[in-house]
């Protein structure tokens, strides 16, 4: 599986002929390199709908007439949008032709303001994303909660994103207790530095995880790694 950061909470992750991208928040992300409009995919994954992580989705699955996969509440919001959408929901799991996907709880919120007003949809997650054996954890936008030791048990996670930038969502102190739960054998912080307010020094998070043996692997926008 090959990973490409695209800033923020935003991957792109490539196997067996089969693109899905996370999150993308690309138009507005002052991290972000690349365009919406050059994103060729064959599945949209959300974690919630956050305009930070909801972002250029829809846009994108119109585009790719490819399907968001998402919690309920989220993916009809999005279908109301007009885009495909493949509703799912916590703990659920389903194979698709690209890969499996499995939900995992995520402890955040969830809506998005549209017309001076904000949109409930639903419970927030992340994804436990599996192609051709390789399994990628996005965390997406969550605080430190004790399941991600189960997590870590019943999976065999080849690289996690976690978020390190604080105030919104867990911290790097937290971020370096969840990824020795997890047990993957790559971690990847994201979700800081893209505003003052979560700005972290990622290579002192990295280096944090090496004494559990695990590596630290810090990403710029368009960087990519294989599992």
């Amino acid at each position: 599986m090959k990973i490409t950061y695209h800033g923020h909470s935003c991957f792109l992750a490539e196997a067996g002929g089969k693109t899905v991208i996370i999150d993308p928040f690309l138009t507005g992300n002052p991290k972000a390199i690349a365009k919406a409009e050059d994103i060729k995919v064959d599945a949209i994954l959300l974690t919630h709908g956050h305009s930070d992580h909801l972002g250029d989705a829809i846009n994108i699955a119109k585009r790719n007439n490819a399907p968001i996969i998402a919690p309920f509440e989220l993916a009809m919001y999005c279908a109301g949008k007009g885009a495909l959408v493949h509703p799912m929901h916590l703990g659920g799991a389903h194979e698709f032709e690209f890969g499996r996907v499995k939900l995992t709880i995520a402890f955040h919120g969830s809506g998005i303001e549209e017309n001076g007003t904000f949109v409930y949809t639903g419970n927030p997650c992340g994804f436990l994303l599996t192609m051709q054996g390789k399994t990628f954890y996005h965390a997406g936008d969550t605080a430190l909660f004790g399941d991600m030791k189960l997590i870590g048990e019943l999976n065999k996670i080849d690289a996690a994103a976690l978020p390190i930038g604080d105030n919104f969502t867990m911290g790097p102190d937290d971020a370096v207790l969840a990824a020795s739960w997890l047990g993957a054998k790559k971690v990847i912080p994201m979700h800081y530095n893209t505003w003052p307010l979560i700005e972290q020094d990622a290579n002192a998070f990295a280096a944090r995880l090496q004494p559990a043996g695990i590596e630290g692997v810090v990403m710029n926008a368009g960087q990519s790694i294989e599992v």
